[in-house]
């Protein structure tokens, strides 16, 4: 077993990355897209969303479970799982980390969702009705909750480290990478794979988001309804996905010589405290989570060179971050900074959404390119800043924040830095 090393001398480190989003299945092929300003939004084809106020969704259409697990095992495990599963061995295969016996009790698997198998739920809902308790799967349960996706990763890897799942609705993703991090730091583990998935473009999630008038109705113009930061927002596009990063400590990862994509440099979780579904309109929880990302990797904001912003399209959330880049950076220095929504390509896919885009983010650092925000054409007086509208820029960034925000007024920041020594 591997010997902890001293608190003060353990950094975390990003060596692998996986991603399934509504823009492809695989990082390269969905970062490809999002420089080109694709748009992965449509109207909805998993049910028939005529009857429904928002009829549209990021889905993820060319997804086939058996091209990475056996039928069997596909099954057996809701979407979400098997997002997970797909996105985690893509990220695998790009860390080569090998979990053995030597190490196999400090690799963890932190990977959240926010809602977990909700279509099975529905499903298992349908059948007790219809046909009764006796007609209920045996696999239900486990199908349904949403640690599983952890623990079917720490099967399939054979990680014996800390494993669980986190939930903070749309936060998830970024609390489960910040959290997993921070495993590392205390010398828990030195690797743990890490992030979050979602499929819940259901008939249930999508009436309901609807119901509490959270969803964009620009059903008729599909490509256009996410539009993060324009004055004609008027509600997020529900869309699915999963990222999946494997973090490691710095020594370890340079013992093994893996290729090391950026570090995590900070980590911030406050709560708005504020209501349930709302962001506190003074940005004060956003902006102590961003100040406190900042604080622990030693920065300032004249070193931030990005943000990749929580950017909803919702008219509330986009003006209260806009208010928080403004009082955490200054408001000189925040017009100077380049900052973008990929929602606005991706949709909003809950949980998930912290996960792909803290892979953005690293893709950022790694590719010196950052993605435009797309459908931005009406500018709102209260949103001013740099969203990226032009197109994709050339930027090679140093250090870029990540911004995730979740009901519940649940917020977390992640500081990404290329690696220094």
């Amino acid at each position: 077993m591997t010997t902890p090393m001293p608190l003060d001398r353990r950094r975390v480190v990003v060596t692998g990355m996986g991603a399934v989003t509504p823009l492809a299945v695989g990082v390269l092929p969905t970062w490809e897209g999002l420089l080109a300003g694709h748009n992965g939004i449509g109207r909805i084809r998993s049910f028939d969303p005529e009857p429904y106020a928002s009829q549209m969704a990021g889905e993820v259409l060319d997804f086939d479970p058996v091209d990475f697990i056996d039928r069997k095992q596909a099954n057996r495990t809701a979407r979400f799982t098997q997002f997970a599963l797909a996105a985690t061995m893509e990220a695998m295969d790009q860390s080569r980390l090998t979990v053995d016996d030597s190490n196999r009790f400090q690799v963890g698997v932190i990977v959240g969702s926010g809602i977990g198998g909700l279509k099975v739920t529905e499903e298992a809902s349908y059948t007790l009705r219809d046909r009764g308790p006796r007609r209920l799967s045996p696999f239900t349960v486990p199908m349904i909750l949403a640690d599983i996706a952890a623990g079917e990763i720490a099967m399939k890897l054979q990680a014996c480290g800390p494993n669980f799942a986190l939930i903070s609705a749309c936060a998830t993703g970024a609390h489960a990478i910040g959290e997993a991090a921070e495993i590392i730091r205390r010398g828990d583990a030195v690797a743990c794979i890490a992030g979050a998935s979602e499929a819940s473009v259901t008939p249930l999630a999508v009436g309901a988001f609807a119901a509490m008038r959270a969803l964009s109705q620009r059903n008729e113009d599909p490509e256009h309804a996410s539009r993060p930061f324009d004055k004609g927002r008027d509600g997020f596009v529900v869309a699915e996905s999963c990222g999946i990063v494997v973090l490691e400590d710095l020594d370890h990862a340079r013992r093994r010589g893996a290729r090391i994509l950026a570090e995590v440099a900070g980590y911030g979780a406050t709560a708005d405290a504020h209501h349930l579904t709302a962001p506190d309109p003074s940005g004060r929880g956003a902006r102590h989570a961003m100040a406190r990302a900042l604080e622990k990797a030693g920065a300032g904001p004249e070193d931030v060179d990005y943000i990749n912003a929580h950017g909803t399209s919702t008219e509330l959330n986009d003006a209260a971050e806009t208010s928080a880049i403004k009082q955490t950076l200054g408001d000189q220095r925040a017009r100077q900074i380049p900052i973008s929504s990929t929602k606005s390509m991706t949709g909003h896919s809950l949980g998930g959404a912290g996960a792909i885009e803290s892979i953005f983010s690293v893709m950022a650092i790694v590719d010196g390119r950052v993605p435009p925000t797309i459908n931005y054409e009406d500018p709102d007086p209260e949103c001013d800043l740099d969203y990226v509208t032009e197109g994709a820029r050339r930027v090679d960034p140093e250090l870029v924040l990540n911004n995730s925000f979740g009901f519940g007024g649940h917020n977390a920041c992640l500081a990404f830095r290329r690696l220094v020594d």
